[in-house]
């Protein structure tokens, strides 16, 4: 029975992670690179629940609890007393495996290994984990506290009791475990990046504005959002990153980063988070940028 967590990385998934492990009962440790990086995790994750207290989501007894849960700190054997192991690292594979080569001297032998990764294959951390049998992919969605859906992704090598354990573990925290092929991108990005790219190369192409494609997928489909304004919000950087990986593995045209993304990436404009993309976040309300 998974009874504590450990998290590897606080960035946004990370700390989302963390926030929804301990809010669902869970001990959890936010281990990061350095006490700087887990003091801000620990920040993040503290707005956040001062956010769902504010709105009404959250009580503020269970935000008190929630934060009794957590811990932060450098120390990678801490991380590994936990029960499942969860990196949400960066998207780079000798990063993680790396990770599980010095977790799995840390950890113990019945500990599952989970990787949050968006795009590359369970399999390919099969090895390095030294536990083919208790290593799964369970890729969350940002933002991790509100999307309600989990791919878990078991390799050929994952066992059934595994498979089982991840799958009861999702839905204690209160989400929606769907399995998932291991393939690169696995069900929503094989899905998603290619309707994300499609849209960059149709401004390109000079079929429609920034704010008209966005209006026309949000209205004309009932996107909560347009494709534009959606890649900001991931990361302008991380999608391009993420259709590299998938270009990689599929080498088909339509996982390929357009220029226009590949140019921008090189100017630093990652989206929401460097405050231009698609849109010029620096101004209130945000402006459609000259592309």
């Amino acid at each position: 029975m998974i009874d504590s967590v450990g998290v590897l990385g606080g960035g946004l998934m990370g700390s989302g992670i963390a926030e929804v492990a301990a809010r669902a009962g869970f001990g959890t440790y936010v281990r990061e690179v350095s006490s700087e990086l887990a003091d801000r995790a620990r920040k993040s994750i503290e707005r956040s629940l001062g956010r769902a207290v504010e709105r009404g989501k959250l009580s503020h007894d269970d935000c008190v609890a929630a934060l009794a849960r957590l811990a932060f700190g450098t120390d990678l054997q801490a991380a590994a007393v936990g029960k499942i192991v969860i990196e949400a690292v960066v998207e780079d594979l000798e990063v993680k495996n790396h990770l599980w080569r010095e977790l799995n001297r840390l950890a113990k032998p019945e500990t599952i290994f989970a990787s949050n990764t968006s795009s590359l294959t369970i399999a390919a951390m099969s090895a390095a984990s030294g536990r083919p049998d208790r290593l799964i992919g369970l890729h969350f969605f940002n933002p991790v506290p509100v999307m309600p859906l989990v791919e878990v992704i078991p390799t050929i090598g994952t066992s059934l009791a595994t498979i089982e354990a991840a799958d009861n573990f999702v839905r204690r925290l209160g989400k929606e475990p769907v399995r998932a092929k291991d393939a690169s991108g696995f069900i929503v990005n094989r899905l998603l990046v290619p309707y994300m790219l499609d849209a960059v190369r149709a401004v390109e192409q000079g079929v429609g504005s920034t704010v008209d494609i966005d209006n026309a997928m949000r209205l004309g489909t009932g996107h909560p959002m347009g494709p534009l304004t959606l890649l900001d919000f991931v990361g302008i950087d991380t999608a391009c990153r993420i259709a590299e990986i998938m270009f990689d593995e599929y080498r088909e045209a339509r996982f390929a980063p357009p220029p226009l993304l590949r140019r921008m990436v090189l100017a630093g404009w990652f989206g929401r988070k460097s405050g231009r993309g698609f849109y010029d976040y620096t101004v209130d309300p945000p402006t459609p940028t000259a592309l």
